[in-house]
């Protein structure tokens, strides 16, 4: 019996220690969103390194047409001069924590001229965050466009 109660004092003390408290995860949702604000100002200056210190190496993306690309092929795209983005803005923001991963969820409309041509695309986003080495890294994100022009 004694061994019981101390092995079910045991299982709710780990149960208690692991749960992350409030504060905890509302300081992850406002830096998850800070950083998706920091990827979306990136991407308008097309400034590739600062997007790379955001994923990691097994990043992977899908794009709103079916295209996966890794890390490299991502950044190497994020740089592309044909693209002028003058409006990359996200809003309907949701933020899904786990102990160390997070799924962002939101619309986003990106505005500008590709090879000389206009575009305005309204679409949906899934970005899966993990929280590795003392950071949060988007491990895969997924773009589902709604309206394009």
């Amino acid at each position: 019996m004694k061994t019981a109660i101390a092995f079910c004092l045991l299982l709710v003390t780990a149960i208690l220690t692991a749960q992350r408290t409030t504060t905890e995860v509302d300081v992850d949702r406002t830096k998850l969103l800070a950083l998706e604000n920091a990827w979306n100002q990136a991407q308008l200056h097309h400034d590739s390194d600062a997007v790379a210190q955001l994923l990691p190496e097994t990043f992977i993306y899908t794009d709103y047409d079916g295209t996966v690309m890794n890390k490299a092929r991502f950044l190497e795209d994020l740089k592309d001069p044909n693209y002028h983005a003058t409006a990359l803005t996200n809003k309907d923001l949701q933020v899904f924590p786990y102990s160390n991963a997070a799924i962002v969820i939101g619309t986003y409309h990106s505005k500008g001229t590709y090879k000389g041509k206009p575009f305005d695309h309204i679409g949906r986003f899934t970005d899966t965050w993990v929280y590795q080495d003392r950071k949060w890294l988007c491990v895969a994100s997924h773009t589902n466009l709604i309206s394009k022009n």
